[in-house]
Protein backbone atom coordinates (compact mmCIF):
# COMPACT_ATOMS: atom_id res chain seq x y z
CA UNK A 1 0.00 0.00 0.00
CA UNK A 2 1.37 3.41 -0.98
CA UNK A 3 2.12 5.49 2.09
CA UNK A 4 2.22 8.97 0.57
CA UNK A 5 -1.02 9.12 -1.42
CA UNK A 6 -2.54 12.59 -1.10
CA UNK A 7 0.63 14.05 0.40
CA UNK A 8 2.64 16.99 -0.91
CA UNK A 9 6.42 17.01 -0.43
CA UNK A 10 8.96 19.80 -1.00
CA UNK A 11 12.48 18.40 -1.58
CA UNK A 12 15.54 20.62 -1.99
CA UNK A 13 18.64 19.63 -3.91
CA UNK A 14 16.36 17.14 -5.65
CA UNK A 15 17.83 17.12 -9.15
CA UNK A 16 20.71 14.74 -8.48
CA UNK A 17 22.14 12.15 -6.14
CA UNK A 18 20.53 11.54 -2.76
CA UNK A 19 18.00 14.32 -3.25
CA UNK A 20 16.82 12.81 -6.51
CA UNK A 21 16.47 9.38 -4.92
CA UNK A 22 14.46 10.87 -2.05
CA UNK A 23 12.14 12.77 -4.38
CA UNK A 24 11.49 9.73 -6.57
CA UNK A 25 10.93 7.48 -3.55
CA UNK A 26 8.27 9.86 -2.25
CA UNK A 27 6.69 10.10 -5.70
CA UNK A 28 6.57 6.32 -6.10
CA UNK A 29 4.67 6.16 -2.81
CA UNK A 30 2.05 8.51 -4.24
CA UNK A 31 3.20 11.98 -3.16
CA UNK A 32 3.15 15.09 -5.30
CA UNK A 33 6.76 16.25 -5.12
CA UNK A 34 8.42 19.62 -5.70
CA UNK A 35 11.77 19.00 -7.40
CA UNK A 36 13.67 22.00 -6.05
CA UNK A 37 17.19 22.69 -7.32
CA UNK A 38 19.39 25.50 -8.62
CA UNK A 39 20.36 23.51 -11.73
CA UNK A 40 17.58 24.13 -14.24
CA UNK A 41 18.63 21.45 -16.74
CA UNK A 42 19.05 18.72 -14.13
CA UNK A 43 15.78 19.74 -12.48
CA UNK A 44 13.89 19.23 -15.71
CA UNK A 45 15.68 15.94 -16.44
CA UNK A 46 14.70 14.56 -13.05
CA UNK A 47 11.12 15.79 -13.40
CA UNK A 48 10.74 14.36 -16.91
CA UNK A 49 12.39 11.10 -15.87
CA UNK A 50 9.89 10.64 -13.06
CA UNK A 51 7.02 9.74 -15.39
CA UNK A 52 5.17 6.83 -13.86
CA UNK A 53 6.77 7.36 -10.44
CA UNK A 54 4.28 10.02 -9.42
CA UNK A 55 3.54 13.66 -9.99
CA UNK A 56 6.67 15.82 -9.84
CA UNK A 57 6.73 19.60 -10.27
CA UNK A 58 10.01 21.43 -11.07
CA UNK A 59 11.11 24.54 -9.19
CA UNK A 60 14.43 26.16 -10.11
CA UNK A 61 15.39 27.86 -6.87
CA UNK A 62 18.52 28.85 -4.95
CA UNK A 63 17.70 27.98 -1.34
CA UNK A 64 20.15 30.58 -0.08
CA UNK A 65 17.73 33.23 -1.41
CA UNK A 66 15.02 33.59 1.25
CA UNK A 67 12.61 35.46 -1.04
CA UNK A 68 12.95 32.87 -3.79
CA UNK A 69 12.34 30.05 -1.29
CA UNK A 70 9.13 31.63 0.02
CA UNK A 71 7.90 32.22 -3.53
CA UNK A 72 8.61 28.64 -4.61
CA UNK A 73 6.95 27.23 -1.49
CA UNK A 74 3.83 29.36 -1.96
CA UNK A 75 3.57 28.41 -5.64
CA UNK A 76 3.87 24.72 -4.80
CA UNK A 77 1.19 24.91 -2.11
CA UNK A 78 -1.07 26.83 -4.49
CA UNK A 79 -0.72 23.91 -6.93
CA UNK A 80 -1.24 21.13 -4.37
CA UNK A 81 -3.59 22.73 -1.86
CA UNK A 82 -1.30 22.04 1.08
CA UNK A 83 2.04 20.80 2.37
CA UNK A 84 2.86 17.64 4.33
CA UNK A 85 6.56 16.87 3.98
CA UNK A 86 9.73 18.97 3.71
CA UNK A 87 13.16 17.51 2.99
CA UNK A 88 16.14 19.82 3.45
CA UNK A 89 18.80 18.14 1.33
CA UNK A 90 20.47 20.97 -0.64
CA UNK A 91 24.19 21.34 0.01
CA UNK A 92 27.22 22.95 -1.59
CA UNK A 93 30.33 20.73 -1.62
CA UNK A 94 33.90 21.96 -1.44
CA UNK A 95 36.80 20.26 0.31
CA UNK A 96 40.04 22.10 1.06
CA UNK A 97 42.51 22.42 3.95
CA UNK A 98 41.06 24.70 6.62
CA UNK A 99 43.76 27.42 6.30
CA UNK A 100 43.21 27.56 2.54
CA UNK A 101 39.40 27.57 2.39
CA UNK A 102 38.36 30.61 0.30
CA UNK A 103 36.08 33.07 2.07
CA UNK A 104 33.51 33.09 -0.72
CA UNK A 105 33.26 29.29 -0.59
CA UNK A 106 32.68 29.32 3.17
CA UNK A 107 29.87 31.84 2.70
CA UNK A 108 28.32 29.80 -0.11
CA UNK A 109 28.43 26.54 1.83
CA UNK A 110 26.85 28.12 4.90
CA UNK A 111 24.28 30.00 2.82
CA UNK A 112 23.08 26.82 1.10
CA UNK A 113 23.68 24.13 3.70
CA UNK A 114 22.57 25.92 6.86
CA UNK A 115 20.76 29.16 6.08
CA UNK A 116 18.84 27.37 3.35
CA UNK A 117 17.41 25.01 5.96
CA UNK A 118 16.26 28.00 8.00
CA UNK A 119 14.58 29.65 5.02
CA UNK A 120 12.84 26.49 3.80
CA UNK A 121 11.59 25.66 7.29
CA UNK A 122 10.36 29.21 7.81
CA UNK A 123 8.55 29.16 4.49
CA UNK A 124 7.02 25.75 5.22
CA UNK A 125 5.90 26.20 8.81
CA UNK A 126 2.69 28.15 8.25
CA UNK A 127 1.61 25.69 5.56
CA UNK A 128 2.33 22.68 7.76
CA UNK A 129 0.44 24.30 10.63
CA UNK A 130 -2.51 24.93 8.32
CA UNK A 131 -2.44 21.25 7.39
CA UNK A 132 -2.58 20.27 11.06
CA UNK A 133 0.99 19.00 11.16
CA UNK A 134 3.52 17.25 8.98
CA UNK A 135 7.12 16.15 8.81
CA UNK A 136 10.48 17.83 8.20
CA UNK A 137 13.54 15.71 7.40
CA UNK A 138 16.98 17.32 7.40
CA UNK A 139 20.07 15.73 5.86
CA UNK A 140 22.97 15.50 8.27
CA UNK A 141 26.05 13.28 7.83
CA UNK A 142 27.80 10.45 9.62
CA UNK A 143 30.91 12.58 9.16
CA UNK A 144 29.99 14.74 12.16
CA UNK A 145 31.10 11.95 14.51
CA UNK A 146 34.75 11.97 13.42
CA UNK A 147 37.15 14.25 11.61
CA UNK A 148 37.52 14.10 7.84
CA UNK A 149 40.47 15.54 5.99
CA UNK A 150 39.74 18.89 4.31
CA UNK A 151 36.07 18.88 5.41
CA UNK A 152 36.01 21.38 8.29
CA UNK A 153 33.27 23.56 6.80
CA UNK A 154 31.10 20.66 5.63
CA UNK A 155 31.22 18.80 8.94
CA UNK A 156 30.62 22.03 10.89
CA UNK A 157 27.47 22.67 8.88
CA UNK A 158 26.21 19.12 9.33
CA UNK A 159 26.90 19.28 13.08
CA UNK A 160 24.80 22.43 13.18
CA UNK A 161 22.04 20.57 11.31
CA UNK A 162 21.92 17.97 14.09
CA UNK A 163 21.49 20.70 16.70
CA UNK A 164 18.96 22.56 14.56
CA UNK A 165 16.94 19.36 14.08
CA UNK A 166 16.56 18.95 17.83
CA UNK A 167 15.57 22.59 18.19
CA UNK A 168 13.04 22.38 15.36
CA UNK A 169 11.53 19.27 16.92
CA UNK A 170 11.00 21.11 20.21
CA UNK A 171 9.65 24.35 18.71
CA UNK A 172 7.48 22.86 15.98
CA UNK A 173 6.25 19.77 17.79
CA UNK A 174 3.49 21.73 19.50
CA UNK A 175 1.99 22.23 16.02
CA UNK A 176 2.04 18.52 15.22
CA UNK A 177 5.17 18.89 13.10
CA UNK A 178 7.72 16.10 13.47
CA UNK A 179 11.36 16.90 12.70
CA UNK A 180 14.17 14.37 12.32
CA UNK A 181 17.46 14.08 10.47
CA UNK A 182 19.12 11.37 8.44
CA UNK A 183 22.90 11.02 8.62
CA UNK A 184 24.11 8.98 5.65
CA UNK A 185 27.53 7.42 5.61
CA UNK A 186 29.51 7.43 2.36
CA UNK A 187 27.16 7.20 -0.63
CA UNK A 188 28.49 6.97 -4.19
CA UNK A 189 26.69 9.86 -5.85
CA UNK A 190 28.02 12.00 -8.72
CA UNK A 191 28.64 14.88 -6.33
CA UNK A 192 30.58 12.79 -3.84
CA UNK A 193 32.53 11.05 -6.58
CA UNK A 194 33.74 14.43 -7.78
CA UNK A 195 35.83 14.69 -4.58
CA UNK A 196 36.44 10.99 -3.79
CA UNK A 197 38.39 8.70 -6.14
CA UNK A 198 38.03 4.93 -6.59
CA UNK A 199 40.65 4.20 -3.95
CA UNK A 200 38.82 6.45 -1.52
CA UNK A 201 35.56 4.61 -2.05
CA UNK A 202 37.23 1.25 -1.56
CA UNK A 203 38.87 2.45 1.66
CA UNK A 204 35.49 3.58 2.98
CA UNK A 205 33.89 0.28 2.03
CA UNK A 206 36.67 -1.65 3.75
CA UNK A 207 36.20 0.34 6.99
CA UNK A 208 32.47 -0.38 7.12
CA UNK A 209 31.60 -3.35 9.36
CA UNK A 210 29.08 -4.76 6.88
CA UNK A 211 31.53 -4.21 3.98
CA UNK A 212 29.07 -2.27 1.86
CA UNK A 213 28.02 1.34 1.47
CA UNK A 214 24.48 2.65 1.64
CA UNK A 215 22.80 3.58 -1.63
CA UNK A 216 20.88 6.75 -2.41
CA UNK A 217 17.75 4.62 -2.82
CA UNK A 218 18.13 3.36 0.76
CA UNK A 219 18.26 6.95 1.99
CA UNK A 220 15.08 7.64 0.01
CA UNK A 221 13.34 4.68 1.63
CA UNK A 222 14.29 5.98 5.09
CA UNK A 223 12.80 9.38 4.28
CA UNK A 224 9.57 7.72 3.19
CA UNK A 225 9.45 5.91 6.53
CA UNK A 226 10.05 9.08 8.57
CA UNK A 227 7.46 10.99 6.55
CA UNK A 228 4.83 8.26 6.84
CA UNK A 229 2.32 7.48 9.57
CA UNK A 230 4.52 4.52 10.51
CA UNK A 231 6.81 7.06 12.18
CA UNK A 232 4.17 9.29 13.74
CA UNK A 233 5.89 9.05 17.15
CA UNK A 234 9.40 9.64 15.78
CA UNK A 235 10.81 13.16 16.18
CA UNK A 236 14.02 14.85 17.26
CA UNK A 237 16.33 12.03 16.22
CA UNK A 238 19.25 11.75 13.82
CA UNK A 239 19.07 8.38 12.07
CA UNK A 240 22.43 7.08 10.91
CA UNK A 241 22.42 5.03 7.72
CA UNK A 242 26.11 4.25 7.48
CA UNK A 243 26.65 0.49 7.68
CA UNK A 244 28.21 0.99 11.11
CA UNK A 245 31.14 3.10 9.92
CA UNK A 246 30.68 5.57 12.77
CA UNK A 247 31.09 2.72 15.26
CA UNK A 248 34.63 2.00 14.09
CA UNK A 249 35.58 5.58 13.19
CA UNK A 250 37.61 6.84 10.23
Amino acid sequence: MSRMIGKAAFVTGAARGIGRAIALALAREGATVAIVDIDAEATMQTTNGANGAGRCIPFVCDVSNRTAVFEAMDRFVARTGGLDVVVNNAVHFYYAPLPEMPEEIVHRMVDVGLKGVFWVTQAATRHLVARGGGCVVNLSSAAVTFGIKNAAVYTSIKGAIDALTRQQAVELGVHGIRVSAIAPGPVETPGATSVIDAAGWEARRARTPIQRLATAEEIGAAVVYLASDNARSVSGITLRIDGGITVVGP
